[in-house]
């Protein structure tokens, strides 16, 4: 048979359960996809079963941020409000070449973890627009192997900071593709509504996407998302809008969240959380029982809203963990959540898969034919499993290229002079 196709991968279970699928691929595309396809590749690889999935996606990181843990010092409380105030310290210490090697640093891990989209918030506060820079250069230069979008973030509140709207608008027009906002970080409950406003109209205006830290408090009166989903329907940017965290919702009565979840589904704004950060930053008030802190995400799911979960933070002035591992994401989001039956388990993986992917608009994503041949072969044979073990990354393939690849996590014991094999996956 005549080479007739770039690559061939065989035996593939995929995500929707299907199993013993074959994937051709030529000229960075998927171009067939069934059982037993009679093609031969260039390059065959051999799934042995195990899971081939479409890329993993982060809807919500502060690449600006990521990795300088520790500068200028620890966050000793380990709280929201002093990573804020270490943040305000280290800027004026940013270089644009320590951000610049501190980000594609990251980008690599996340590469090697089939991370290959990322949504970045990014600080405008700052007068020098370095964190913009530096990220429009680092987008430019991993744009072959990762989709990296970028918010213009005015984490210092767009009204409350005083050259907040300025910098944010120039952060625009050097081609930052989405317009961010805090509202419940303004000085009043007034303000926070009208940021919201100014900055949906400014979105709107440009004909750009919007997503907002939104509600990031246990105060259940802070409702700004209400205000969000209404600036959206008025304005006509139904499908372009997220609200990032939601975790007062997490403290609201169940009467108003009956009415609230409604008007969001109506306005088709989407939902990010982040459970790592927001399970560690929320709830610090209470003494017991303790709040969660995180949003209301199976709520959110059966009203038909779109859910994705974010990473938030990696070893930066909020949270000192992290590796950019999706699945660590997903597993952290499904038990807090408590969506531990079968659905709601493949519904988490999704979360950092196919909803996010729709959030940031990507384009040609997904195991189909048509669509980049953008593809993670995971150590598991199915979503619920790779969670489980957030299973390792067999290969990560970009555009048909392979970017990365790791061995199966099998270990080999000696007991009692007896050789064992442990494999820590499911029997098919």
């Amino acid at each position: 048979m005549d080479v007739s196709v770039d690559t061939v991968i065989r035996n593939a279970s995929l995500a929707d359960g299907q199993r013993s699928v074959d994937v051709a691929i030529a000229a960075g595309r998927i171009t067939a996809l069934g059982p037993a396809l009679p093609l031969r590749g260039a390059q065959e690889i051999d799934a042995q079963g195990d899971l081939l999935s479409a890329p993993f996606v982060d809807a919500h990181f502060h690449m600006d941020a990521t990795l300088s843990y520790g500068l200028p010092r620890v966050n000793a409380s380990g709280t929201l409000l002093e990573g804020i105030a270490l943040w305000a310290e280290l800027k004026p210490q940013l270089t644009q070449q320590a951000l610049v090697d501190r980000a594609l640093q990251y980008c690599d891990w996340a590469v090697a973890r089939g991370l290959l989209a990322i949504r970045s918030h990014v600080d405008v506060c700052d007068d020098r627009l370095l964190a913009v820079e530096a990220l429009l250069e680092v987008q430019r230069q991993v744009a072959p192997y990762l989709d990296l979008q970028l918010v213009a973030f005015p984490q210092d509140g767009v009204l409350r900071s005083p050259t907040a709207l300025a910098n944010l608008r120039r952060a625009l027009d050097m081609g930052v593709d989405v317009v961010g906002g805090i509202p419940h970080f303004e000085r009043t409950m007034a303000d926070g509504a009208a940021s919201v406003r100014l900055l949906c109209e400014l979105a709107a205006e440009r004909g750009l996407m919007v997503d907002m830290h939104c509600d990031e408090s246990d105060d259940p009166l802070s409702r700004h998302i209400e205000t969000l989903a209404y600036e959206t329907q008025r304005l006509g940017l139904q499908g372009r809008v997220a609200g990032s965290h939601l975790t007062s919702m997490h403290s609201m009565d169940n009467y108003y969240v009956s009415k609230l979840l409604p008007l969001i589904r109506e306005a088709g704004v989407a939902a990010i959380a982040n459970p790592l950060i927001n399970i560690t930053l929320q709830g610090r008030h209470d003494s017991y029982p303790k709040r969660r802190g995180m949003t209301r995400v199976p709520e959110l799911l059966a009203a038909g809203i779109e859910v994705a979960f974010g990473h938030d933070c990696v070893q930066d002035p909020w949270y000192s963990l992290g590796s950019g591992d999706m699945l660590e994401v997903a597993h952290m989001g499904l038990h807090v959540a408590q969506m531990t039956g079968q659905d709601a388990m493949r519904a988490c993986y999704q979360a950092v898969t196919s909803n996010p992917a729709r959030i940031l608009g990507l384009q040609g994503y997904g195991v189909a034919v048509g669509n980049y041949a953008d593809l993670v072969l995971l150590d598991a044979p199915d979503p619920v499993a790779a969670i489980r073990l957030r299973a390792a990354r067999r290969l990560v393939m970009r555009r048909g290229k392979v970017l990365a690849e790791a061995p199966r996590a099998v270990s080999r014991l000696h007991i009692d002079g007896r050789p064992a094999q442990v494999d820590f996956r499911l029997q098919r």
